[in-house]
């Protein structure tokens, strides 16, 4: 599972078998739609899996992070997690 940085600052996450590989796809525009118009893209964080399956469920879990809590974990700060998982409720007026 991967993080990358866009051009535009955007976060771009996958996952894959060959990191290298699809790195270099990700910056030679043959790499995720997403990323082709977001060049040049960064290698900023990556985990390793044992099998795909897994790096692909973790790849969706943080998919559905908002930034701050991707950034936690780009920065190394994993303390930081449960506390941006939670959702704030504001009381209204």
């Amino acid at each position: 599972m991967y993080i990358l940085k866009c051009s535009d600052g955007s976060y771009y996450t996958g996952s894959t078998k060959d990191i290298e590989r699809r790195l270099w796809e990700h910056q030679h525009q043959i790499g995720a739609k997403y990323t082709k118009s977001r060049q040049p893209v960064e290698l900023i964080y990556y985990e390793e899996y044992d099998r795909i399956d897994k790096a692909y469920y973790r790849e969706k879990q943080v998919q559905g992070w908002r930034r701050q809590k991707k950034e936690a974990l780009i920065n190394g700060c994993p303390e930081l997690l449960p506390q941006l998982a939670k959702k704030v409720f504001r009381k209204k007026g």
